[in-house]
């Protein structure tokens, strides 16, 4: 469950980090490539409170828990699509887009970091799968 008092906040960031994202312009052909992390080669890290609000509703039912992709991409389109993390929404296929994502990820994970800061919450920064192996090894109601 999303720490209560960093939910709101996070959701803030991630409105602010879409205007900037819709201001760069990049195109997104809905391929799905940019969620088969093995195959592009990249691994995918977030933070706690981000992994927190991606699995607040649990994991897709039959969730295969490997670095191949993520199991939130079904049919090649995100399930998870208003909880994803920033990584994901920064990531473009777009050439044009080239150089635009790392400076918008530098400047909302020091967003994140400075949101940590304020509300004494530890940063916990992993990959993901790091999360979804936590989140798969909870005992289900």
């Amino acid at each position: 469950m999303t720490n209560a008092p960093l939910r709101a906040p996070l959701l803030e960031i991630y409105r602010s980090l879409e205007t900037d994202i819709a201001a760069a312009a990049p195109v997104c052909e809905l391929s799905g490539r940019c969620c088969r992390f093995r195959e592009f080669g990249h691994t995918l890290f977030i933070s706690r409170t981000e992994a927190d609000l991606l699995l607040e509703e649990g994991l897709p039912a039959g969730a295969q828990i490997d670095d191949a992709g993520c199991p939130f991409q079904i049919g090649g389109l995100c399930t998870a699509r208003e909880r994803r993390p920033l990584g994901c929404r920064v990531f473009f296929c777009d050439p044009h887009y080239a150089g635009k994502g790392e400076a918008l990820t530098e400047h909302y994970l020091g967003q994140l970091k400075q949101l940590h800061a304020a509300t004494d919450t530890p940063w916990e920064y992993r990959p993901l799968h790091h999360f979804l192996r936590e989140a798969a090894a909870r005992p289900h109601p």
